[in-house]
């Protein structure tokens, strides 16, 4: 601002940063997630010292919502898969060309419609407790998967030399259904 061409005062505006991205972003790194990009409309001198304070891998600014777009779609010829995460409209295009999206649920309304996935808490920290619960629901569903295979193959071996009835296959695979299906049912994650 000015007054008679002289400067009286000077505007700053700019969005805090989450006192959790620092730790989440350390976090991720931790358990597996090898590049963790910044994209952002932003001016170069604030995305990087954004960058620098959370620990990003790596990090572009003055992005078009088309260049995060494109940035996935070079990643995915890469052979890399690509997670998104965003909250705004022109995060949306990059959203639905992610292998997962990820919106947050105080973000635009558009970028929930589009996103795979909306978190509800307001705390990046919940994409922690999303990876885990997606590492231990892919844990159970192979161990089902093999218990099934493995249990069911032997009946049929079983029943195949004589030494099983088809009653008692018939029961035992019964039986081992109920089993898993009850055993699926516990929570995921301690609480």
């Amino acid at each position: 601002m000015s007054i008679g061409e002289e400067l009286a005062a000077v505007i700053l505006i700019e969005d805090p940063l989450r006192d959790e991205a620092p730790s989440v972003i350390r976090k991720l790194k931790e358990v597996g997630f090898e590049n963790v990009v910044m994209m952002t409309g932003d001016s170069d001198r604030t995305a990087r010292s954004v960058a620098e304070k959370t620990g990003v891998t790596r990090y572009f600014s003055e992005v078009l919502p088309e260049d995060k777009a494109e940035f996935i779609r070079k990643e995915h010829e890469a052979g890399r898969k690509v997670i998104m995460i965003g909250d705004g409209i022109n995060d949306s295009p990059a959203l639905s060309e992610a292998d997962a999206g990820i919106a947050v649920s105080t973000g635009a309304s558009i970028a929930r419609e589009i996103a795979d996935i909306t978190i509800s808490s307001d705390d990046l920290g919940a994409l922690l407790t999303l990876r885990s619960l997606s590492t231990e629901l892919m844990r159970r569903i192979n161990l089902n998967y093999n218990s099934i295979i493995g249990f069911n193959s032997f009946l049929i071996i079983m029943g195949m030399l004589g030494i099983f009835t088809p009653t008692t296959t018939a029961f035992l695979h019964n039986a081992s259904t109920i089993a898993l299906s009850m055993k699926s049912m516990t929570n995921l994650l301690d609480d």
